[in-house]
């Protein structure tokens, strides 16, 4: 099955952007690379490897080897998602990165942004029929007389005028289609390419790409089009995502996961603003928490919460046997050694 839609296609440039700002994890740099890590100090008491019992030889391998798989709520296809990723990110560095950023510098901005206006406008008839099955009226007539609006005053596309008449587009589709009839949204899935999805979003991702070439066949069935409107769009929403994405990842330490949630929790938030349920602010603080981990977990890796006798102060020391000083503390004294305490406890 073929993606024609470029936002199957933008969905790719986005996730490729990613690959410039990983970083291995410890994990990984303990298994690519054992060599580079860190020195260790010899020790007074080390002994000669081939002196070691044969229960301490080679522990270091065998626990490696021995660390289960990785598993996460919403993500069983972890072990597979993952290498699939580390493909993406050298595609990217080697190649898609780079030539985003010529795209970027050769083009004018005034042609990009109409370039960018015109995939927009193609696709918003296939946002109009996703409004209608969703029972959106209002929000159907919106996309309707924006299409309008475009297609004569905005020159067929190429300048957005219907978002000066507050009149802003919005992507729709037929994985939210499906969320809002209660389809789960299945297992999380990266592919090279297409980039971070759901099993529901990429069946609903395939028939919204062949609606066009089915509905209207020419031009769109074309791989000439197919391809260009492809390319074109990737090209500009990795360059335009740039900056976003390394800003995200950079300092992240677990680059796979960070990208798998925040998708995760923006998808959910679509759709619970779609259903007029939106989900209470601040939930990308966390980048690392996925929307669908078991809560159990998460809560048992959460600090202890303090209690009374966490607080409590620890007993007076043994009182000092030393004769007492001849002259006396004054008060002042004593609460400036009392608050001294207090500070080194809680810092």
């Amino acid at each position: 099955m073929q993606r024609t839609l470029p936002r199957a296609l933008i969905l790719a440039a986005l996730l490729a952007s990613t690959a410039a700002q990983a970083r291995p994890t410890l994990i990984d740099q303990a298994v690519i690379a054992p060599a580079e890590a860190a020195p260790v100090a010899p020790s007074l008491h080390a002994r000669d490897p081939a002196e070691q019992p044969p229960a301490e030889q080679g522990l270091g391998e065998r626990t490696i080897a021995s660390t289960p798989a990785r598993k996460t709520a919403g993500d069983p296809y972890e072990g597979l998602n993952r290498p699939l990723f580390d493909v993406q990110q050298k595609f990217d560095r080697a190649i898609f990165r780079p030539v985003a950023r010529g795209y970027a510098t050769i083009i004018p901005k005034f042609i990009r942004t109409g370039l960018r206006h015109l995939l927009r406008h193609i696709r918003e008839p296939i946002v109009f029929l996703n409004d209608v099955l969703q029972l959106k009226p209002k929000r159907a007539a919106r996309t309707l007389a924006r299409f309008a609006i475009n297609s004569t005053a905005g020159i067929g596309g190429l300048l957005d005028v219907a978002k000066t008449a507050k009149l802003p587009y919005h992507h729709n589709g037929l994985g939210n289609t499906l969320a809002r009839y209660g389809v789960e949204a299945g297992p999380y899935l990266f592919i090279p390419l297409i980039g971070p999805t759901q099993l529901r979003d990429l069946f609903g991702g395939g028939v919204d790409g062949l609606i066009y070439p089915v509905a209207i066949g020419r031009l769109f069935n074309r791989t000439d089009y197919q391809v260009s409107t492809a390319a074109i769009g990737g090209l500009d929403l990795r360059a335009e995502s740039d900056a976003g994405f390394k800003a995200l990842l950079d300092g992240a330490a677990d680059p796979y996961a960070t990208l798998r949630s925040v998708y995760q929790q923006d998808r959910a938030a679509e759709i619970a603003e779609m259903n007029g349920t939106p989900i209470a602010p601040g939930g990308l603080d966390d980048p690392l928490v996925d929307p669908e981990a078991d809560p159990a977990n998460s809560q048992s890796q959460q600090p202890p919460e303090a209690t009374d006798s966490n607080l409590a102060p620890a007993p007076d020391p043994a009182p000092d046997k030393t004769p007492a000083p001849t002259t006396p503390l004054s008060d002042s004294s004593n609460g400036a050694v009392t608050d001294e305490l207090v500070v080194t406890t809680f810092v």
